[in-house]
């Protein structure tokens, strides 16, 4: 199956409107590090939540997806906002040091070539621009709980799912730093103590 064809796929399975995962905290740590005005490339923008609530912030921000579909509805909840649809893998058509931060909530998981992803976000960024994701926390605290429950474990790895990649605090810092980000700040939230289900991480790139 063609890419495209895969993630419109998926989308067809989502239903409309539906806010995203722990929305209230992730909306809320990706606008304290945001100042009206500034450039914000929100990849995998998706129904365009996050965009709007940029836009709403004073930032100016650019969605892009790799699927018509969730376009399509943030054209609807957003209709000020700049929208474009992207080619899965391929450099992003966007001129470099162009945005002052990048926000990409939710994404790295589903990546297969990380280090081209991750080299275009950092093409993209001004020196001294923000990097801001979140991914899903599998520190062993995490994935001992979803061990203990069997059917909760095979659910969370099922290799049909659309997640690629699982990271923990660990390994997405040595990633960020590879990749010549500087001050890699990673916030563990959501769920309960010692097993959190979110990884909330913010880098700069380096100006050399």
């Amino acid at each position: 199956m063609p890419s495209r064809d895969y993630h419109e796929s998926l989308w067809e399975a989502v239903p409309e409107g539906v806010e995203p995962a722990l929305w209230p905290l992730r909306r809320r740590f990706l606008l304290d590090a945001v100042r009206p005005g500034d450039r914000v490339l929100d990849v995998g923008c998706g129904e365009g939540f996050f965009t709007a609530a940029l836009l709403e912030a004073g930032a100016h921000p650019l969605g892009v997806d790799v699927a018509r579909e969730p376009l399509r509805r943030a054209r609807l909840r957003a209709p000020r906002a700049q929208l474009r649809l992207v080619e899965d893998g391929m450099p992003l058509p966007i001129a470099d040091a162009s945005f002052d931060a990048v926000w990409a909530g939710e994404v790295i998981e589903h990546v297969a070539d990380t280090s081209g992803w991750l080299s275009e976000l950092r093409r993209v960024l001004r020196p001294g621009g923000r990097l801001l994701l979140s991914t899903p926390a599998h520190d062993r605290l995490a994935v001992l709980a979803l061990a203990l429950r069997a059917r909760a474990f095979d659910e969370h790895f099922d290799p049909r799912s659309d997640h690629l990649r699982f990271y923990t605090a660990r390994t997405l810092r040595a990633l960020l730093e590879d990749f010549r980000f500087e001050q890699v700040r990673i916030h563990r939230a959501g769920g309960v103590p010692g097993a959190r289900r979110l990884m909330l991480a913010s880098a700069v790139r380096a100006r050399f």
